[in-house]
């Protein structure tokens, strides 16, 4: 466990992880056992401020260890990393949101649901919501829930609502990524009160409550692919750990296994530049379009790498016991997030490049 807030033992629970990942294939949910050691190996916790007993930590070692995990399981580490991420999200509640969502400690799960959706209605208590939130992941196992949702006025808002205040609809039946249990968040007439609730602007623009520093500073934008692109980097990994398994001595190796690697190293390049980049600050609109390029690239990357592995193992490589094939499916799966397209997340970067041509044109 990581008694230190400030560090991830991605060891434990990559581990526990390894154990369990064919079960959570199965029953298409991550066991209770890895939920518990991604908490206790700091995930949760990572992105929470440090007043409220949390590791206000940085993107890169997240993106590490997070990869570490999805080395054993990609829903795990999927997992992980939208623990994570989403409970970052909480440091732009007002104070007395950010107090009760981490009443109880640094270690709350809070499951986000980023698309808006469902409708929410200002009353004199608050707010009430109401709707339906499919591809929620790790809503299941969650303590709290982020709703996005578009109110009768005003642009779209967070709203965070405790377990007993939501249920969920069984909806997540995929090939890959099974057991991310990504079903469907529901909300029917839930009293929202005004301190649970904060407008997405905020987030988007790094505008948190009270808490200084890169990490809430940074635009969502920024670091959204970079969320969704490093458990692929861990499923890459793993898949070619797997891969190895099939070797025979004497058989020679195809070519095409060296290009996989190289792919694989690729992709962490890339995004370790992203990570890296957010910790040090960089959030302009050119770091922020080059972070979102580069992460749907990265993910380009390691569905390419694990095809290749997946092709050259030949039958081996399909056999249902073997991680190589789960590696397979989750990568197709995952990189069909909307955050990894990369025809949309290069859009930004295109944008600014022609905004640049015209400007010297215009000289």
């Amino acid at each position: 466990m990581a008694a230190d807030p400030h560090v991830l033992d991605a060891g434990h629970a990559r581990a526990v992880a390894a154990r369990h990942a064919d079960q959570a294939d199965d029953h298409r949910a991550v066991g209770p056992e890895a939920v518990e050691a991604v908490v206790s190996a700091g995930f949760a916790r990572h992105l929470v401020p440090a007043r409220w007993g949390g590791g206000a930590g940085g993107f890169a070692e997240l993106t590490r260890a997070v990869a570490d995990v999805g080395r054993a399981d990609t829903s795990a580490a999927w997992l992980a990393s939208l623990f994570a991420y989403s409970a970052r999200l909480g440091a732009y509640l007002p104070e007395d949101g950010q107090a009760e969502l981490w009443d109880k400690g640094p270690d709350a799960l809070v499951a986000a649901a980023l698309v808006p959706g469902g409708r929410a209605r200002a009353t004199p208590e608050g707010w009430r919501v109401s709707g339906h939130w499919p591809y929620t992941s790790g809503i299941d196992a969650a303590d709290w829930a982020l709703a996005c949702t578009r109110p009768e006025d005003g642009g779209p808002v967070f709203a965070a609502v405790p377990r007993a205040d939501f249920t969920t609809a069984d909806s997540w039946h995929t090939v890959g990524m099974r057991g991310t249990a990504s079903h469907t968040l529901v909300l029917d007439d839930v009293l929202v009160p005004a301190h649970r609730v904060f407008r997405s602007a905020d987030s988007a623009a790094g505008r948190s409550v009270g808490n200084p520093g890169p990490v809430f500073e940074v635009p969502l934008r920024a670091i959204s692919g970079l969320t969704f692109a490093a458990p692929l980097l861990g499923a890459g990994r793993g898949a070619f750990d797997d891969f190895r398994g099939t070797l025979r001595p004497g058989s020679p190796v195809p070519v095409g296994v060296a290009r996989a690697d190289g792919e694989i190293d690729a992709a962490h390049l890339l995004l370790h530049r992203v990570a890296v980049t957010a910790d040090r600050g960089g959030t302009g609109p050119a770091e922020v379009a080059r972070g979102l390029r580069d992460s749907a690239l990265a993910a380009s990357l390691l569905v390419s790498a694990v095809d290749r592995l997946v092709t050259a193992a030949g039958t081996a490589g399909q056999s249902r016991d073997r991680p190589l094939q789960r590696f397979w499916r989750d990568v197709h799966t995952a990189s069909s997030h909307v955050a990894l397209r990369f025809d949309k997340a290069s859009a930004a970067w295109l944008q600014l490049l022609e905004e640049s041509t015209d400007r010297r044109s215009a000289e």
